[in-house]
């Protein structure tokens, strides 16, 4: 992608991923035709009331990422601010998900404060596969937790990670 004289485009594609769902992997197969490289950062935050460990959720995202076969991607996991790594990756691109217009607001504020820490990395919304637009992992989770479905969000590897550590919260109902 990058032409004569031009580095390569590096994107950072920033989130929880507790867990990955079906909308994320399409935000990275999509996010992944826009750069030479795509970063997956899985980051902490403890605000989220994760259900798995960072260690967990960056196996759980990078088995995800060798079923899509998508050469240009990889995965680490960062504990800092976002433009902070992003800097320490060589990213010129910030990759966001949108699902909804409630996400907007939040997405929007959030790329003008880091355009003001670092003017040079832009901000590339996607908007997330109509079909996909009302998965997000927090109702994943809760669907799980009272025994539902998960499976028309979450890949059926995730579906079963999702699935234990319920049955080990020992929270789960009849599945």
């Amino acid at each position: 992608m990058g032409g004569i004289g031009q580095g390569e485009r590096v994107g950072v594609y920033p989130g929880t991923f507790d867990p990955i769902t079906r909308g994320h992997s399409d935000i990275i197969r999509r996010g992944a035709k826009l750069v030479d490289r795509l970063i997956i950062g899985v980051t902490t935050n403890p605000s989220k009331n994760p259900m798995f460990s960072p260690e967990e959720r960056i196996a759980m995202v990078e088995r995800e990422i060798a079923s899509l076969r998508l050469a240009n991607v990889t995965v680490t996991g960062f504990n800092a601010l976002l433009m902070k790594f992003a800097e320490r990756q060589g990213a010129t691109v910030i990759v966001r998900g949108l699902r909804a217009v409630a996400d907007f607001e939040y997405e929007y504020q959030m790329a003008g404060m880091n355009q003001q820490l670092n003017a040079g990395i832009e901000t590339v919304f996607l908007m997330a596969d109509v079909s996909l637009q009302p998965i997000a992992s927090k109702l994943v989770k809760e669907i799980a937790l009272f025994g539902g479905d998960i499976s028309p969000f979450v890949s059926a590897p995730v579906r079963d990670e999702v699935i234990a550590r319920v049955r080990k919260l020992g929270r789960l109902g009849d599945y």
